[in-house]
This record gives structure tokens, C-alpha cells and sequence, in this order.
């Protein structure tokens, strides 16, 4: 006998009892998405492998080490599995010239994929909610997009997530902040590991999101990129906080929260679960205003964050939330007998035309086998038919989770009224 296939390592198969969690959230999320009036869009997979290196910047660890990158063996094109969505998003806005009659709020979900280490609440694919309001210029937008986290979490009943923001300000701050912090570092140079060593002078910025225990100290000391910030930038950050504490929504400033893209400017923020350890981050995001004129269009605000779904749903497994089992049929038909067969596929269909969800016992077998299919599915109701029932078209019903409730026999007629008096009443 051959070896039986694998899924690839990180890549994770998505069974029926968790499928139903993610089913769940999914209706919430288009719910709250609805709410805000974030419009859907669908982005390819695939995406020209220049792209992320002109968006998310060459230097960094996703262009550098972890992207999913191939030539298309057709045309020689050099093309990569998105590791994020933001870029891309911004690529079809400049290519549809989505921006021609105002500014838009997009959104998408689907999977990711990074080459990391495959660990709990990392994977190398992975699905985000990504939320983008392209074309607005205000601290209006970000902390709307920070307050609409926050409902999130509430509509979820999630407890314990704590807001993190800070201020990147614009390129000629942070150029002036990274000069004197390559100066701070390379006058430490024997306390830096291997990994700031070679983001020194590539990506300074984010060496002081290092965990590292030993360099804590000296990240500490470095010079703080706000005070490097003009008038315009400060400005910015005051509305954001302004309108964050009018909404009564508690959080912290961290001067070391860089995030790990190059687009980001002025505002940035995080959403972290202590209880997920190093993967507490649910959700991210900041203005990349930036980003428009990079991948070659005309300059543009731009505002967005991503959600990540596997930590999320982590979050509310720990939480005791969204057990599943939504998927589970209200009724389960049992038929035994010729005529009964066939009599039971006319009832599972007029339950369906009725919004009642069945499952038709499939397979043959004695009352009792089915009877314990039925149990085990979860159903409500068993519908019992056998040649008797189907003789004079009706159905017995017998409730499988209200002992109080007694069998009763139905006409088939009066059948959805009936189910939908011992399911809802």
C-alpha cells in the first residue's frame, strides 16, 4: 500500500466542528463589515513579485526570507503568493482607478501565505480580514478604524484585548530619527545580535520590535522616533487620541511599535491577546499614505488594518466562545421500507422548501441503527417513516433533545407547521 499524502507543513485542513466556528464568525464579520459600510472585493492569490518588493520594502523579513515566489514556467514572469493584502488591494484601486469619484472602503478575507516556521497562531497559510479606507486624510478614519476593532471584540464577547498605538510620522522624521539611531546602535555595536547586526542599516526601525532579552536595555535607551515628529504629525496623533478617548477606549502609547512593513506612516496600532503568548497580536494595522505614489500612481491617503482569523479563532476557543455545531441538521429523516424510501425524500424536500435544514438517512438499516444516527447528528427532531407513514403520507415526529415533548404523527401538509412549532415554540 502507498504512503498516504500529507497536507503541507503549516498548511492546515479546516475540519467540520472548527468549519462551523469559522462559518459563525464569518456571518458576524459581514455583519460588522455591513456596519460601517466597508464594500467587499475579491484579490487574486497571485500577484507580480515586484509589487511586494516596491510596497513592503526589499529589507524586510516578509520580501527577504518569506515569500512564496516562482517563475511562471509560461512567460518567464517572476510571480508570488500574497503574504499580505494591503498591496494588492492598492494595486487593483491604481488599476480600476477605483479613487476616480471619491474615496472608497474596501474589504477582503482569505488566505495568506509566509515560509516561517510553522508554530501555534503562526501558519504558512493563514487567513486575514483585511480592511481598507483609501483616499481619506484625517485621524478621523484611523481611530474609526480602532474604535470599529473594538465593537469587534464586543459583538465576539471577547475580554482581555488591549489596545497598543504610535506615531511613525513622515519619511524626512523617520530619516533623521534613523540616522541618530544607527549612530545609538553602532556606539553598541558588541550588544547587538546577529538578526539587528543585519537589519542595522537596511531596517533599523525594526530592531526596536526585538525581543531579545539582552538587548532590551539598550533599545530602551535609543532615541524615540516622536520626538524627531513636526507640528503637522504631532497634530495628527492628538486628533487620533482625541477621538479615541471621546469614545472612552483605553490604550497605551509604545514608542518601540514600528510594525514590520515599510508603507506605514503617522499612525500605527496593535490589538494583543497577552493569553496567545508571542502570537497575541489579533489584529494590526496604520495610514500608508505613501503607498499610492510607490507602486506608481498618484499620491493618495490611506488608512487600513488586517485582521488575523486562525489567532482569532484561538482567542475565542480559550474564551469558551463559538463551540460549533451550527452545522448540525434540525431534522433527521429515518425511513424503513420501499414505499418509505421514496416517501422520504418528498418530506426532506418540503422541510427544505420550508428554510428547515435535513438530513435524509442515507444507507439502509434497522430503525435502531438509524434512530442512533439520528442522536448522533444533533438534530432536534427524528422524522420516522416507514411503510405504514408512507401509505397514508405523514410522518412521525419524535423531539431528540425535549424528553417532555411526545411523538406525534403529521400529515405531510401540515408537516413544516408542526416541525417549526416544536423547533421554535
Amino acid at each position: 500500500m502507498s504512503e498516504i499524502l500529507q497536507a503541507i507543513r503549516g498548511m492546515n485542513d479546516v475540519l467540520p466542528v472548527e468549519a462551523e466556528r469559522w462559518q459563525e464568525i464569518d456571518e458576524l464579520l459581514r455583519d460588522w463589515l455591513r456596519a460601517y459600510a466597508y464594500r467587499p472585493v475579491r484579490l487574486p492569490l497571485v500577484e507580480p513579485t515586484p509589487l511586494f518588493a516596491r510596497a513592503i520594502g526589499a529589507a524586510t523579513d516578509i520580501v527577504e526570507k518569506e515569500m512564496y515566489s516562482f517563475t511562471d514556467s509560461l512567460n518567464g514572469e517572476q510571480l508570488t503568493l500574497r503574504p499580505e493584502g494591503t498591496a494588492g488591494c492598492v494595486r487593483a484601486a491604481l488599476q480600476h482607478n477605483l479613487l476616480y469619484d471619491g474615496p472608497k472602503r474596501l474589504c477582503y478575507q482569505g488566505p495568506m501565505f509566509r515560509h516561517e516556521r510553522p508554530q501555534k497562531g503562526r501558519y504558512r497559510q493563514f487567513h486575514q480580514v483585511g480592511v481598507e479606507a483609501l483616499g481619506f486624510a484625517g485621524p478621523d478614519i484611523d481611530a474609526e478604524q480602532i474604535i470599529m476593532c473594538r465593537r469587534l471584540w464586543d459583538d465576539l464577547g471577547l475580554t482581555e484585548v488591549r489596545l497598543e498605538i504610535n506615531c511613525l510620522g513622515q519619511t524626512e522624521e523617520r530619516s533623521r530619527h534613523r540616522a541618530e539611531l544607527i549612530a545609538h546602535l553602532e556606539a553598541h555595536a558588541e550588544l547587538l545580535d546577529a538578526d539587528a547586526k543585519r537589519r542595522l542599516h537596511s531596517n533599523p526601525l525594526r530592531i526596536l520590535d526585538s525581543k531579545n532579552p539582552a538587548m532590551q536595555a539598550l533599545i530602551e535607551a535609543a532615541p524615540k522616533l516622536i520626538d524627531y515628529l513636526g507640528e503637522a504629525s504631532l497634530a495628527h496623533f492628538a486628533g487620533v487620541q482625541t477621538l479615541l478617548k471621546d469614545a472612552g477606549l483605553n490604550y497605551r502609547v509604545n514608542p518601540r511599535l514600528v510594525r514590520g512593513l515599510d508603507y506605514y506612516n503617522l499612525t500605527v496600532f496593535e490589538w494583543i491577546a497577552d493569553s496567545l503568548g508571542s502570537q497575541g497580536t489579533i489584529c494590526a494595522g496604520g495610514r500608508y499614505d505613501g503607498l499610492f505614489a510607490q507602486l506608481g500612481g498618484k499620491p493618495a491617503p490611506a488608512c487600513g488594518f488586517a485582521l488575523g482569523l486562525e489567532r482569532l479563532l484561538a482567542l475565542t476557543e480559550e474564551q469558551g466562545l463559538f463551540a460549533g455545531g451550527a452545522g448540525a441538521p434540525e431534522v433527521y429523516v429515518v425511513h424503513q421500507g420501499e414505499q418509505a424510501a421514496r416517501f422520504a425524500f418528498r418530506v426532506a424536500e418540503a422541510l427544505r422548501d420550508a428554510n428547515i435544514s435535513v438530513q435524509l438517512h442515507c444507507g439502509g438499516g434497522s430503525f435502531k441503527a438509524q434512530m442512533k444516527k439520528a442522536d448522533g447528528s444533533a438534530a432536534m427532531l427524528a422524522a420516522i417513516i416507514g411503510d405504514d407513514e408512507a401509505a397514508a403520507q405523514e410522518v412521525s415526529l419524535k423531539p431528540l433533545r425535549e424528553p417532555a415533548q411526545q411523538q406525534r404523527r403529521v400529515a405531510l401538509d401540515q408537516l413544516a407547521a408542526a416541525v417549526g412549532e416544536l423547533l421554535f415554540d
